[in-house]
């Protein structure tokens, strides 16, 4: 059945995610909040220099006022960034007409170290099995052109969650279930930082060998702090973390691997974020990892590096240095 669904966000994702709907069926409004953006949307139904080769088809409504987006929908769908969501989402709880939420947003709130389902929480006062967050490995340039692709809709309803598989599935892009909200945010947030991270040995002339360490020792100091915060350690192992991890540090499209990249090899920070028409998520949620581990008690020593390179001024390679001559200790010892 039809639904009338709203997206919020008009990046790069925003727009895949848009088209992947339309295609199925459903009555779809894009929402773009910035009104020199808004106008480029509406004459290049697109916006070429975040996604380029691609037009929205005709039947894609495109708005720039937020309540009337979202006052008749029956499901609305937040590509906004992590950092402005909470922001975005003040002003429209009196309209919202019971609608389910879905996050596609991949971080951690910097001031409060919330994850994206408990900022819609307090600021939307929806019904908890009413929101869900789909993440995986799914970069909006493949999925525009049908490449095949799977992905976690994760949320404490299993019919709502079901419900999702079915709206955004098809032949080329197919939707796990999963009730580890928990895990399958903080994947796909944290696998940012250590993109950085692969960055910045890429930018240093690292090869395949460091490559393959970072990913392993990610996805398990991922795993540390996502456990000890109520996640289920099996999460991890599947889409919405190591699937995502893999795909953010080794594709030619992430954002975070671009950033790291341009920093390994001299640039600074603002710099490399001037330069870009993109948001790279895994900059601030740095900050929110490196805090909530210490917070948790958890060691994560590459993003602790990867955060005293982007903030504190640490030269790349010594941060590698220090890595390669912590404390030896086992990996697996029963």
């Amino acid at each position: 059945m039809a639904e009338r669904i709203a997206v919020l966000g008009a990046g790069s994702w925003g727009m895949a995610v848009a088209d992947l709907l339309d295609r199925g069926g459903h009555a779809v409004t894009l929402w773009e909040f910035d009104e020199s953006e808004f106008r480029k949307l509406v004459k290049h139904r697109g916006q070429p220099e975040k996604l380029s080769d691609f037009q929205l088809g005709p039947s894609i409504a495109l708005t720039n006022d937020l309540q009337s987006a979202v006052s008749t929908a029956s499901l609305l769908v937040l590509a906004i960034p992590s950092q402005s969501l909470r922001s975005a989402l003040r002003g429209i709880r009196d309209v919202l007409p019971g609608t389910g939420v879905v996050n596609l947003a991949k971080g951690i709130e910097v001031r409060t170290l919330k994850r994206m389902s408990e900022v819609i929480a307090e600021e939307l006062g929806v019904d908890p099995r009413l929101v869900a967050t789909l993440s995986g490995p799914s970069h909006a340039e493949e999925v525009v052109r049908g490449m095949p692709t799977a992905v976690v809709a994760a949320g404490v309803s299993r019919d709502f969650t079901a419900k999702l598989q079915e709206i955004f599935s098809n032949a080329s892009f197919r939707v796990y279930q999963s009730d580890d909200l928990v895990g399958v945010e903080l994947g796909g947030s944290l696998k940012n930082i250590i993109a950085i991270g692969a960055g910045i040995a890429e930018g240093l002339g690292m090869g395949d060998n460091t490559l393959g360490a970072i990913l392993t020792r990610g996805l398990a100091e991922i795993t540390r702090l996502g456990v000890a915060m109520g996640a289920q350690p099996e999460t991890f192992a599947g889409l919405s973390g190591i699937g995502d991890l893999i795909t953010t540090c080794v594709s030619r499209h992430s954002r975070n691997r671009f950033v790291g990249d341009r920093i390994g090899r001299g640039e600074r920070l603002e710099n490399v974020l001037a330069g870009m028409t993109m948001v790279a998520e895994g900059v601030q949620t740095t900050r929110s990892g490196h805090e909530l581990a210490g917070q948790h008690e958890v060691e994560m020593p590459i993003t602790d590096q990867v955060y005293h390179v982007l903030f504190e001024g640490k030269a790349p390679a010594e941060a590698v240095e220090q890595l390669m001559e912590r404390k030896l200790k086992p990996e697996i010892w029963k």
